[in-house]
């Protein structure tokens, strides 16, 4: 690993932001106009004008970037407190159709005031001051509920906030509210329909309204794809933040395990948890990740990396990209993949394929695994708050609420994870052994062996019809790899399959966040594939797809 200068987060954010202005943002320009857009809305909803009217800010919130706002509200033409208040009227018009919000937090202008006032007084505290975010339902917010989703939790809020939840208060975000999830980080059912809680209802997809969102990071997504915030927080285990970005059309950042504290979030393991950023472009991304990142960005590449998450022409010139095909997600996918790799090699990339080994042996470990993990760290956590304490009490609760079973009735999950192995069982302990250093081999030997920058695969098929009884049809493969090993992976849009949005995954190695984020940035600026969600109530096709 490379020796870098260690630099504070607040410094950190200062280059990041200073550097980001003097760079086009990752979107065309939105066309002029005196009003708040909604240039989400207009197919097929007939609520453009009302999601933008009294919103006088000359801004697209579809399309504005971080350093956009911040240069706004540093020359007096934007207030926190109008941006916050633009958002809120978004949510209250828009979000009945998707259903991605559970709830605002009703300080979110009394927040926005105290922004505006460092505005005015020069104190700014960095990119995210006075930025409306939401925070996925699993991760605690001291004196707003916390539910992941289930009814067990819907009771006293936690008295403490999440570590990332203090960085970004410390930061001067704006937390705007609270987002739907699959409940319990879709780690009940053995087979659960992603973006469904029973705090929460369903949450769906807004480019095509009876699609699925992917899980369990949906709301955030949704909520973002729908302009409801300008950036949201995920967590995953495997998948759940990745595959909701790629799904709905946005941005999404798994870090290297350990770069963003757990404190505070409900787990499934502390191997494979992670927080991280979501937002509609790689550079609020960047800069979110910059704030939630307890500190430590120089392990993850250093602060010159981050800064260099941004659009520049030449930025795949010279780059190795190893694609990893994944032809189980249909033919359109993989039509898609060969259009995203003509288009990488026009920028001047070098894109070879790849096939990352190992991949059976991990699919047949990681869930053993995690069941053994779930049943220690959910019962250290619900230890924490009022409710059930302990997995014993969680299934006995379910049992007993029949709310919690009006999508699907199973919680055969946690059924096994009380039956798993300890965590001190010498057959787990080889488990996981193994796991971590297949997981990694599979990543750090292709790499090697081509000598890349990134390995890339589709984040998502397109998204199948939402159904209760059916489940998900949710087999994607591609996140695992970075997943189970503690490495970063970045989902940016790539495409759509009809109307449905397809992601491409970024993965590279241990700590390379910055340099992923930087060629995510180059990526996302040469594909230009994002497009504002329609709203379509349905579309015509394969229903599991």
């Amino acid at each position: 690993m490379r020796n870098v200068r260690n630099r504070s987060t607040t410094a950190l954010a200062a280059t990041l932001l200073a550097s980001s202005l003097l760079v086009a943002a990752p979107h065309p320009p939105a066309a002029a106009t005196d009003a708040v857009t909604g240039a989400g809305t207009g197919a097929g909803t007939g609520s453009a004008s009302s999601a933008g009217a009294g919103t006088r800010l000359g801004i697209d919130l579809d399309t504005v970037t971080i350093p956009e706002l911040q240069a706004r509200m540093g020359d007096g033409s934007l207030t926190s407190s109008a941006l916050t208040t633009a958002y809120l009227h978004r949510i209250k018009t828009i979000d009945p159709r998707i259903n991605a919000v559970l709830r605002t937090d009703p300080t979110a202008l009394r927040q926005a005031a105290a922004s505006d006032a460092r505005h005015r007084r020069g104190a700014v505290r960095g990119p995210l001051d006075g930025i409306p975010v939401l925070i996925k339902d699993n991760v605690n917010t001291r004196g707003l509920a916390t539910t992941a989703g289930s009814l067990a939790l819907a009771g006293k809020p936690p008295g403490t906030d999440a570590a990332l939840v203090t960085r970004l208060r410390q930061a001067g975000a704006v937390l705007l509210g609270k987002a739907n999830l699959s409940e319990w980080a879709n780690f009940r059912a053995a087979k659960p329909t992603s973006g469904w809680s029973a705090v929460g209802g369903q949450t769906n997809n807004p480019y095509v309204l009876d699609r699925n969102p992917c899980g369990s990071s949906s709301g955030s997504a949704a909520a973002l794809a729908a302009s409801l915030a300008q950036v949201a927080i995920g967590t995953e285990t495997d998948g759940s933040i990745v595959c909701p970005a790629g799904m709905n059309g946005v941005v999404g950042h798994k870090p290297t395990l350990g770069l963003v504290s757990q404190d505070g979030v409900v787990p499934i393991s502390a191997e494979q948890d992670t927080a991280g950023p979501m937002a509609r472009n790689v550079i609020d991304t960047a800069l979110t990740l910059s704030v939630i990142s307890d500190g430590r960005i120089a392990r993850a590449g250093g602060a010159a990396g981050l800064t260099d998450a941004l659009p520049r022409p030449d930025g795949l010139r010279g780059k190795r990209i190893g694609l990893w095909r994944l032809p189980s997600l249909g033919p359109e996918v993989d039509a898609l993949m060969t259009r995203t790799a003509k288009k990488l090699r026009a920028a001047g990339a070098e894109v070879v394929e790849v096939t990352p080994p190992y991949q059976k042996r991990l699919a047949e470990l990681e869930f053993p695994a995690l069941l053994s993990e779930f049943h220690r760290d959910i019962d250290a956590y619900l230890a924490t708050r009022h409710g059930p304490r302990d997995l014993t009490g969680l299934i006995d609760f379910n049992r007993t609420h029949p709310a919690e079973r009006t999508c699907f009735a199973g919680q055969e999950l946690f059924e096994q994870a009380l039956a798993a192995p300890s965590t001190t069982d010498p057959q787990y302990r080889a488990m996981r052994a193994e796991l971590t250093d297949l997981s990694r081999r599979s990543i750090d030997e292709t790499m090697a062996a081509h000598r890349l920058d990134a390995i890339a695969s589709p984040t998502n098929p397109p998204a199948w019809t939402t159904d209760c009884a059916r489940g998900d049809n949710d087999v994607i493969p591609s996140s695992t790899p970075a997943a189970v090993a503690g490495y970063p992976s970045l989902s940016v849009p790539a495409g759509f399959v009809g109307e449905l949005p397809v992601g491409v995954l970024l993965m590279a190695g241990d700590r390379q966040d910055a340099e992923l984020l930087s060629l995510g940035a180059s990526v996302e600026h040469r594909l230009a594939a994002w497009r504002a969600p329609h709203y379509l109530p349905s579309v015509g096709g394969d229903a599991s797809r």
